[in-house]
């Protein structure tokens, strides 16, 4: 592929050897590539600082020791992370919902579903009784022999999408438009709210400052690595950046 590093050649053959372990990736080759590529630049600066150690794996991770520093989360932003997001600490928090999904095919248009879609949801605003007859009728979800119910839903169960609107309509709401997520187009409901308990900070304290501290590590190794991108002679290939699975 004529990709080199720092005046060394990347065979073609360790980039093949990469593809198959991205298959889920939407472009597999090239994100094979940037891994080889960054894989290849981490280890030059290893060879650089002679950090030596048992494997490749190894010598990366002695590397990130070496360089990467981060503070550790103390307990006033901590406290402030629990303040702001207290649905993250609650506790038996669910939802009973239902929904009418217009699922997104080749052979439809776009458009035309999300014609359908708001034909629908404008006859549930002045028909509301009607969303069982018409979730059996119109939605591409199995839920739709049962009236489009999808029974009591806690967070995490469905795309964060879907969880962000149902999470915040009140009891018996109808959504006001068509949410869109990765299945299509959904007309959502909420029938009925089972509120949570918030655990207390104590109870969560060491789980948030380990979050906070992982999160400012993978931002710091992020920067490391743009910066050691920047440094490097990279020919044959363009990064977009220095994400990549190595280092999450």
């Amino acid at each position: 592929m004529g990709i080199s590093i720092n005046g060394i050649d990347i065979p073609d053959a360790a980039i093949q050897q990469e593809v198959p372990h991205h298959q889920q990736a939407g472009n597999p080759l090239k994100q094979a590539v940037h891994e080889v590529v960054l894989r290849t630049v981490l280890l030059h600066e290893a060879d650089r600082l002679e950090i030596a150690a048992g494997d490749e794996d190894a010598r990366i991770e002695a590397l990130f020791a070496q360089e990467v520093h981060v503070p550790e989360a103390d307990e006033a932003t901590c406290a402030t992370f629990y303040r702001n997001q207290p649905q993250r600490f609650t506790n038996g928090e669910m939802v009973e919902a239902r929904h009418i999904l217009f699922q997104v095919t080749p052979n439809v248009p776009l458009e035309l579903l999300r014609e359908t879609g708001e034909a629908v949801l404008a006859e549930l605003q002045i028909h509301p009784e009607r969303f069982a007859e018409l979730a059996r009728e119109y939605s591409n979800c199995a839920s739709g022999t049962l009236g489009g119910n999808l029974g009591q839903l806690m967070r995490g169960q469905t795309v964060p999408e879907f969880e962000s609107l149902v999470f915040r309509l009140p009891e018996g709401e109808l959504a006001d438009r068509l949410l869109e997520t990765r299945f299509g187009l959904h007309i959502v409901q909420v029938l009925r709210r089972m509120e949570g308990q918030v655990l207390p900070f104590e109870a969560v304290k060491a789980q948030i400052a380990d979050n906070l501290s992982r999160q400012s590590w993978q931002r710091a190794v992020h920067q490391y690595m743009q910066i050691l991108v920047g440094r490097a002679d990279i020919q044959g290939v363009t990064l977009e950046g220095a994400e990549t699975p190595l280092v999450q």
